[in-house]
């Protein structure tokens, strides 16, 4: 499937809705919800099986994504603001919640996600740190944008969740 051109159509997320997703341990789409396929623009058809990066709008910093990755398969859950790309090329903002799933013994099986409407007062910081996260990313590279935002949490004396969580 190819991925559309980004265009600046901003669609609103409607308030008080979720939108809730399962993928397997590769991050393939397991499960998603009617407003899910909804935002997307995809059809539910077209959405299982594929990568959950399928919506992944090139204004995110691929460090994001990292940080995601790791502290899921490390079992624990994360929060994130995202950028998703639609079908048409339109974008949305989303305050997610990505947690794993696990079996009887404890072993990683999936994930689970929950995004609900980004505030949008704190869209603003989120864009600003993006772009510059994104900026570092393209001229110098991810390991860059992590110490950039390293360096961010540090003189904050934050983890990048209590950072995430704290405006």
């Amino acid at each position: 499937m190819s991925k559309p051109t980004p265009n600046n159509n901003e669609i609103v997320f409607p308030e008080n809705n979720i939108i809730v997703s399962k993928t397997d341990t590769k991050g393939k789409i397991t499960y998603c919800n009617e407003l899910f396929i909804q935002m997307s623009g995809y059809e539910e058809e077209k959405l299982l099986g594929q990568p959950h990066n399928i919506l992944r709008h090139p204004d995110m910093p691929r460090i994001v994504f990292k940080l995601l990755w790791e502290n899921i398969q490390s079992g624990n859950e994360m929060n994130a603001y995202i950028k998703n790309l639609t079908k048409d090329g339109s974008y949305y903002w989303v305050f997610a919640n990505v947690t794993p799933s696990f079996d009887k013994d404890n072993k990683i099986i999936g994930y689970f996600s929950v995004r609900r409407k980004a505030d949008a007062s704190k869209l603003e910081f989120i864009k600003n740190l993006y772009k510059q996260l994104l900026a570092t990313e393209k001229n110098q590279g991810m390991e860059a944008s992590m110490k950039q935002l390293q360096n961010i949490l540090n003189e904050k004396e934050l983890s990048y969740e209590e950072f995430i969580l704290s405006f």
